[in-house]
């Protein structure tokens, strides 16, 4: 009997401690669970940031080739201008008065050819009549040489005449230009973003021409963008680039890299080429240019453009966490990563992937549209199914 008591005794103990490491098991489980996402599909690119300059793609400085007061001035900021429009008067009596006395100079030279010409026909006939009586010995043979050397003068005469007025005309269409620069027009169709004259103001022209003010075509901007050395050389002419502006509400504008150009944005204002100190402290950045339309007019000059050049891109790919892939020592570009199978276990498998940036990766193989993708463990995720008491 006492052998009995023991033996349900002893099995009691047995289904209890069964029992306690049944459950010590189950919670233990419980917080074995993992965080995990979907395998899905969506578009993907590598690109390079830069910070850029919005400028217009074709403008010009207007100025004065002339001295003088400004008489007029026909346009203000922001007036559409079209090629060949009046923009700017200048005084012009100080020119015309010299083209005035240049004309009056040219005629009378003019008037000067005519006399030396009929003095030159006079001179041939005196000197033929002279040679034919010199012949029928009825002159002396001095006043045959006289008049021959008198036609050689009248010649000598015309051919002075001639290089005069040729100078003459020649100063005077200098002239007639200045007169024309008093009157200043458009040199190409735009709209007029600064203006830096006033009616009434001198100008002085003497050693270089003052700019008066600035036409530009906006309907074709053009950013310059400046891009670190570590990346200038990912940027390539013809590749695709876009960007946002502060105030554009995420708009994008899209472009096409047109040049890379080859010597570093200066940081100290030098001309391109000059050779600059080298220096730790600055980054050396290179402009890269391209264009983009402003049919709009939505794009302002000296606007700033945050820029997305695109090195690489695929869409409607099977995308990943970056971050949930371990990168293979062995196989470059090859990765391994774990998913939550439909026994709720963990599998390893070898992942080949593309196109990736800082947060996602394109699958090439691998994986498929659908699968649980384990990124993690933790209290929130899904618990593999186990063994329960």
């Amino acid at each position: 009997m006492f052998a009995s008591k023991r033996g349900v005794t002893l099995a009691v103990a047995t289904l209890v401690a069964l029992s306690l490491l049944g459950a010590k098991w189950y919670s233990a489980d419980r917080h074995a669970r993992y965080e995990v996402v979907p395998v899905a599909r969506g578009d993907i690119e590598t690109t390079v940031s830069a910070i850029g300059t919005l400028k217009p793609r074709h403008q010009v400085e207007v100025g004065a080739r002339v001295s003088g007061q400004i008489d007029r001035l026909h346009v203000k900021v922001g007036d559409r201008v079209e090629k060949g429009q009046l923009l700017v008067e200048i005084d012009p009596r100080i020119p015309r008065a010299t083209v005035n006395a240049g004309r009056a100079q040219l005629a009378n030279l003019e008037a000067q050819l005519t006399e030396a010409r009929a003095r030159h026909e006079l001179t041939r006939q005196q000197m033929a009549r002279q040679q034919q009586m010199h012949k029928d010995r009825a002159t002396r043979l001095e006043d045959v040489q006289t008049a021959v050397a008198e036609h050689k003068m009248a010649i000598a005469r015309i051919e002075q005449l001639k290089a005069q007025i040729e100078q003459t005309q020649s100063t005077l269409s200098g002239d007639e230009a200045q007169l024309d620069y008093t009157r200043i027009y458009a040199p190409m169709a735009g709209t007029v973003v600064s203006l830096s004259a006033e009616e009434g103001q001198t100008l002085n022209a003497t050693y270089q021409t003052p700019a008066l003010l600035r036409i530009a075509d906006l309907s074709t901007m053009t950013v310059w963008a400046e891009v670190s050395e570590a990346d200038v050389v990912k940027v390539k002419a013809g590749m695709p680039v876009y960007f946002t502006t502060l105030g554009g509400n995420g708009r994008r504008w899209p472009g096409q890299v047109r040049q890379v150009l080859p010597a570093p944005a200066d940081p100290e204002g030098k001309s391109a080429g000059t050779p600059l100190a080298p220096s730790t402290n600055k980054v050396i950045l290179y402009t890269v240019l391209f264009d983009v339309d402003n049919a709009d007019g939505a794009l302002m000059a000296q606007m700033t453009a945050q820029v997305s050049f695109v090195v690489d891109a695929a869409r409607d790919a099977l995308l990943v966490p970056l971050p949930a892939l371990d990168a293979s020592a062995e196989k470059p570009g090859h990765f391994q990563a774990r998913i939550l199978n439909a026994a709720g276990e963990a599998e390893l498998r070898e992942v080949r992937v593309g196109v990736r940036n800082r947060l996602s990766a394109q699958v090439l193989a691998g994986l498929e549209e659908g699968e649980r993708l384990i990124t993690g463990e933790g209290q929130g995720g899904e618990r593999p199914a186990r063994f329960q008491w």
